[in-house]
């Protein structure tokens, strides 16, 4: 089995989907121009199609991301998150995290908190992150 898609819920998917691609070096994908006109002759109208977007691995490695539109707001904290390794295939440095968090920032993130301890014998540090719509995600 393979996840397809990792949907969020938001106000503004191409905002939330132009942020999560640029965060992830993934590609916002666009409707092409025939698919496009088919839609709309189909009898969907341009809000339909704002109301989805969709940002993928251009290697087709990563999971799909996919966002709709739904009517009410965010209002508690997320029951699952994604945790971003600033530094894939090791253990990054607390410079390291505090470089991806700061790029992330850039892109319409903000912190919420920062966690530094053990669990067990094994430290643990890592920046909990909230994307331009309130969800959240950690950067380790």
């Amino acid at each position: 089995m393979k996840i397809g898609n990792i949907t969020f819920d938001c106000a503004d998917p191409d905002r939330v989907a132009t942020f999560w691609a640029a965060a992830m070096g993934y590609t916002k994908a666009v409707y092409p121009d025939e698919m496009r006109r088919e839609l709309l002759e189909a009898g969907l109208s341009e809000d339909d199609l704002a109301a989805r977007a969709v940002a993928e691995d251009p290697s087709g490695q990563g999971p799909r991301l996919f966002f709709q539109r739904v009517p009410e707001p965010k209002s508690a904290k997320n029951r699952m998150h994604l945790d971003l390794n600033a530094t894939p295939g090791r253990r990054a440095s607390a410079e390291e995290i505090a470089a991806e968090v700061q790029r992330l920032e850039g892109l319409g993130a903000t912190v919420s908190h920062e966690y530094s301890g053990s669990w067990g014998p094994w430290p643990e540090h890592h920046v909990v992150m909230a994307d331009p719509e309130g969800n959240e995600f950690c950067v380790q």
